[in-house]
């Protein structure tokens, strides 16, 4: 049976609070008592809208997150194009990451539920198939001249830098592999400043 719109929005609040707890401690240091008592339900209501317990519920944050993490780059996703625009939404990016810094809890999720839970492979594919279809649109705007190659490089920067940084702690690697990328591929001015150069052609 649908939710009523108050039934979703409650659902909503509790996989809200619950990713914000799992970015925050890590996924095993969350209870369901722990998200219980962060949104203030009862053990019936929380059952009432995650049946399967625990694993449905992380499932819902998964699917949160992966949300998110498009969601926290516009507008600057959907407005790639000039070159100013690509040095926006690599701050917007960066800032993402360090701010999350080593707790990334759609990784953590996908590790732990991918093994009992074929559902959550889905939510990752899609999530990386949007985001590079996005930067494909976005390198297409500026010209290049194989959007969906410009993508691929983009987003394995991206991806490569923030594995780097969970290991680490350190967003460096995520800068250097960013900015690099998108010099390499004339998208912007060289890192470190200077002159923005013309827009990959050939």
């Amino acid at each position: 049976m649908p939710l009523t719109r108050k039934g979703a929005a409650t659902r909503d609040r509790i996989v809200a609070a619950a990713a914000a707890l799992l970015r925050e401690r890590g996924v095993d240091e969350v209870s369901l008592d722990d998200i219980r008592t962060a949104t203030a339900t009862s053990k019936s209501q929380l059952f009432h809208y995650f049946p399967e317990g625990r694993a449905q519920l992380l499932l819902a944050v998964a699917e949160h997150e992966a949300a998110a993490v498009l969601q926290d780059q516009e507008p600057q996703l959907s407005s790639l194009g000039p070159p100013e625009s690509w040095t926006a939404w690599r701050d917007v990016v960066i800032a993402r990451y360090e701010a999350q810094g080593t707790h990334c809890p759609l990784g953590a999720l996908t590790r732990q539920l991918a093994p009992s839970n074929p559902e959550v492979r889905p939510i990752v594919v899609d999530l990386l198939t949007t985001w590079q279809a996005r930067l494909s649109e976005g390198a297409g705007r500026a010209g290049a001249a194989d959007p969906g190659r410009a993508a691929v490089i983009i987003l394995t920067a991206v991806q490569g830098g923030v594995n780097m940084l969970l290991a680490t702690g350190d967003s460096t690697a995520l800068r250097v592999s960013l900015d690099a990328a998108l010099a390499g591929l004339r998208l912007v001015g060289p890192p470190g400043g200077g002159a923005h150069v013309d827009l990959l052609t050939a």
